[in-house]
């Protein structure tokens, strides 16, 4: 077998200086202006409802270990928009969201695996509590990483989605059964970033 010459293997290192490496545990804080909430609802099967939470926070542990990987976010919930006031106002009430009361969406992974998706992303499969309208049931979130790496000011940022379907009546929302879906699709997609330095 041919020994690697100098130029092989000064491009083999050039190659792993540039790939990612996660083998230490690294933390981010989500990015509030890059971060969208968007659900859909059917509407006694004739359409389907949209709208959003406009308030989102969390932070994201990224590790070679899955062990070692968290994800967590709380989601205000007074700030839900769905293009329509009374809606709006309606569904905080105690019929769904009963937001005086209940003025968040919490998660916060217990425990993570890596795998990949359909389209060859590296897939977090994030397990953990989820509590909405005050009733926590646990969940497995598939977060798909969409991208890492530098962006045009030269900072540190990675950014994920997450699509999956919940049942609101298992959270105790069961106000509009007769008109509304029990399942709500759900779509995340939030970047992050590392802590600022003080």
């Amino acid at each position: 077998m041919p020994r690697p010459n100098a130029a092989m293997i000064a491009l083999l290192l050039a190659l792993a200086a540039s790939t990612p490496s996660r083998a230490v545990a690294q933390t981010y804080q989500v990015d509030p202006a890059h971060t969208s909430v968007v659900f859909s609802v059917s509407h006694m099967g004739f359409s389907f409802t949209y709208g959003m939470f406009d308030k989102a926070e969390g932070a994201v542990t990224l590790s070679d270990d899955p062990k070692e990987c968290s994800f967590a976010m709380t989601i205000e919930v007074g700030s839900i928009d769905t293009g329509n006031a009374d809606r709006d106002k309606h569904l905080l009430n105690p019929d769904f969201f009963h937001a005086e009361k209940n003025p968040q969406i919490t998660f916060k992974s217990e425990s993570v695996t890596i795998g990949s998706d359909d389209e060859g992303r590296t897939l977090y499969e994030a397990t953990g509590p989820m509590t909405m309208c005050g009733v926590t049931n646990k969940v497995t979130l598939p977060i798909a990483l969409v991208g890492q790496g530098s962006d045009p000011w030269g900072g540190e940022r990675v950014g994920f989605v997450c699509q999956t379907v919940v049942d609101r009546t298992s959270f105790g929302m069961t106000g509009g059964v007769d008109a509304i879906g029990k399942e709500v699709s759900v779509v995340v997609s939030f970047e992050a970033l590392p802590p600022k330095s003080e």
